[in-house]
Order: C-alpha cells, then structure tokens, then sequence
C-alpha cells in the first residue's frame, strides 16, 4: 500500500474512534445540562433561543380610537374629527357640534 492510502485508513480509523468517544460522552453533557436547566429554571429565551420571527409583514397593532371631537346633540352620535364625515354633520357648520371640555 502507498503511505497516501495508509494515512487515510488511519484517518478513517481515528474518526470512528473519535465519533464513538464523541457518543459517549454526548449522554453526559446532555445530562449536565438538563440538571443545570431545572437547577435554575432556565428558559428557551433565556438560553438565546427564542422563536423565529416571522417572515413578511409585522402584525399590525391595534390602536385606541381616538376621543370624539364632535357630537350630535339629538342622536348622541359622536364623530373624531377624522375619516369620512357622518351624515349628521355633513355639509353643516362644524363648530356647533364641537365637545366642549
């Protein structure tokens, strides 16, 4: 055999050996872990592994409406100032329907 396919039998041989002593101690570390984890109650987010975000858009967050700026003496209908204007309102003279405070 050349020294080049000695070499690699050797490699292949080491890494066997490598993997096994890598198995074995992997139940060990895992253990030590876990004991650590509970010892200290320790979460995912703790530990850095929070969920992934979610791709695309963020969800939208909903907003409080605003306070009413004008009201409807008759109906009690309120309106923000913003937006379509209701029909009560519409085409009148604002200031009437203003909210005092």
């Amino acid at each position: 055999m050349s020294q080049y396919a000695d070499l690699k039998a050797q490699i292949a041989k080491l890494q066997e050996q490598a993997d096994e002593v890598r198995r074995a101690e992997m139940g060990d570390v895992i253990a030590d872990i876990r004991q650590k984890i509970a010892e200290f109650g320790l979460s995912a987010a703790d530990l850095g592994f929070a969920e992934h975000r979610r791709r695309g858009r963020p969800p939208k967050v909903k907003k409080e409406p605003l306070p009413a700026k004008y009201r409807d003496p008759k109906t009690g209908a309120s309106w923000s100032g913003r937006g379509r204007a209701p029909t009560w309102i519409h085409g009148k003279n604002r200031d009437r329907y203003l909210i005092k405070e």
